[in-house]
């Protein structure tokens, strides 16, 4: 199951934003297992170190193997084909707030089949709706 803890845009690859955004993410929820690609800012001892410090499980894809992560790529099909695509954009601050809508709608309404048409917030939490 495939559920996001948070995350942020950036225009650069640098690690340090990577572990700025885990650490906001880490106040609101935990995570056991952390999955990537092979990116420089995932590969870098920084990124590495950080994990580790908060007990998080390193899972990263062997080189160009995108099975190896399908249910991200789900996701980043979902955003580009149901938001990011549909738009023009002007700025990042745009791209960030279209992001932030969708994610909510994502995470809190959009029903998923594979979670017998529940929302991930409902199967994170255990609720149901009314």
């Amino acid at each position: 199951m495939l559920i996001y803890i948070g995350w942020a845009i950036s225009p650069t690859m640098e690690a340090e934003f990577c572990i700025e955004a885990l650490r906001n993410a880490l106040l609101h929820s935990r995570c056991e297992i952390f999955n990537t690609d092979q990116g420089s800012q995932f590969t870098s001892k920084d990124w590495i170190n950080t994990l580790k410090s908060h007990h998080i499980s390193i899972s990263m894809d062997g080189r160009g193997r995108y099975l190896d992560n399908i249910f991200i790529e789900r996701l980043w099909r979902s955003v580009k084909q149901e938001k990011i695509y549909r738009y023009d954009f002007d700025t990042i601050e745009e791209v960030e707030l279209a992001l932030t809508e969708y994610f909510e709608y994502y995470n809190n309404r959009r029903l998923h089949q594979s979670f017998n048409y529940l929302t991930p917030a409902e199967v994170y939490y255990g609720r149901k709706r009314p």
